[in-house]
């Protein structure tokens, strides 16, 4: 597919960072000798690793930047005179944004639409733990139980929707999906603008950029603005050998859905869509896998060598950079065909919502008490 008929280009990325900026938090990039020396001697070649802490964002993760640019984009396109009522601007009394999630998705949406002045109905499945459901509600959404079920996700949005459009004609009543509006892949997109800019602050420019991939909106969003930005910087998906299904649909070329996945990763469980597999197709380089206790290991390190709390998904780029025999042999190419004598590593760090007990749990299964 052409770069022209993809659903998300570089524009599009910059247009939802000057849209939203002024509501996110431009989150900081932190850095780890440590971590640097442990990476230089896993990949053979001094490395400077880069890391973008989203676990810093509203409602601790990335998924604000994504769901503030879809609200604010809807109640501000400039395109009046579209024949697509989506694209015209509506008032905020008249929007209701919907979206089925239990995880950080749902409260970063309902927290950009308290903020810019819109009602927001989450439906959420009854197993869901009481302190995300109450997370939700605390931020003035509207929480709407259901069976812990896809299907009776969507039936329950479908029931919703029909309902608020028949009281109000006037109500516009649009599904926000996690990662698979464009309006959503474009907002995750700016989180990798900011690190490229941070890192040429730094003087370390970069010549990789990692970050997680599950429903890949964060991926597909990141890689169109690294590869616009600067089409020789690698772009690379790290996930769960669990849950590795983007993995097998980027390798094979053809789309594999996401089937029984297994992993303490619990954000990167789900299928890509329909916008972001092609996207990650063009532009991404490499997608590799991690196991369950090189994950973990690497989250230890995080919180042990930088002193940050972040959830297991975020681990999986380090994991990636410690323990992945696939980035390693993929990096050796890379540093001869440019002749590299160092090498700067973005790594996103997508979240930090996370149970401390679950945790330690965690933490303890890998370093049993003597």
């Amino acid at each position: 597919m052409a770069d022209a008929d993809l659903p998300v280009k570089l524009k599009d990325v910059k247009d939802a960072h000057e849209r939203i900026r002024s509501f996110i938090h431009k989150t900081p990039v932190m850095t780890s000798s440590t971590l640097d020396e442990m990476a230089s001697s896993a990949l053979d070649i001094p490395t400077n690793l880069l890391f973008k802490c989203e676990n810093f964002q509203k409602v601790g993760a990335f998924k604000f930047r994504g769901a503030t640019n879809a609200i604010r984009s809807l109640l501000f396109s400039a395109n009046e005179d579209s024949s697509d009522p989506l694209s015209r601007p509506i008032a905020e009394g008249d929007l209701v944004v919907i979206t089925h999630s239990s995880g950080n998705h749902a409260q970063a949406l309902a927290l950009a639409a308290q903020q810019q002045g819109v009602t927001c109905h989450v439906v959420m499945p009854s197993n869901a733990p009481s302190v995300k459901k109450d997370a939700v509600r605390g931020y003035g959404a509207v929480v709407t139980e259901c069976i812990p079920t896809l299907q009776a996700r969507e039936d329950t949005v479908r029931e919703i929707t029909a309902s608020l459009e028949a009281a109000d004609p006037r109500t516009r009543v649009v599904f926000v999906s996690p990662y698979d509006d464009p309006r959503v892949i474009a907002g995750q997109g700016t989180m990798a603008l900011e690190l490229l800019k941070q890192a040429d602050g730094e003087g370390k420019p970069l010549d990789v950029l990692i970050a997680p991939v599950g429903g890949g909106g964060m991926l597909s969003g990141c890689a169109t603005a690294a590869k616009g930005t600067n089409p020789n910087t690698w772009v690379v998906g790290a996930e769960p050998l669990g849950a590795d299904d983007a993995y097998r649909s980027f390798t094979t070329k053809q789309f594999h859905p996401s089937v029984n996945p297994k992993t303490v990763a619990d954000g990167l469980l789900t299928s890509l869509g329909t916008n972001t597999f092609p996207i990650i197709l063009q532009h991404v380089d490499a997608i590799c896998t991690v196991t369950e206790e090189q994950i973990i290991r690497a989250m230890l390190l995080i919180y042990e060598r930088m002193k940050i709390v972040v959830e297991p998904s975020s681990a999986v780029t380090l994991a990636v950079v410690l323990y992945s025999e696939e980035f390693k042999a993929s990096l050796l190419r890379v540093k001869e065909s440019r002749n590299l004598s160092k090498i700067n590593i973005g790594l996103v760090i997508s979240g930090g919502n996370v149970d401390l007990v679950a945790v330690g749990e965690l933490f303890r299964s890998i370093r049993p008490a003597a």
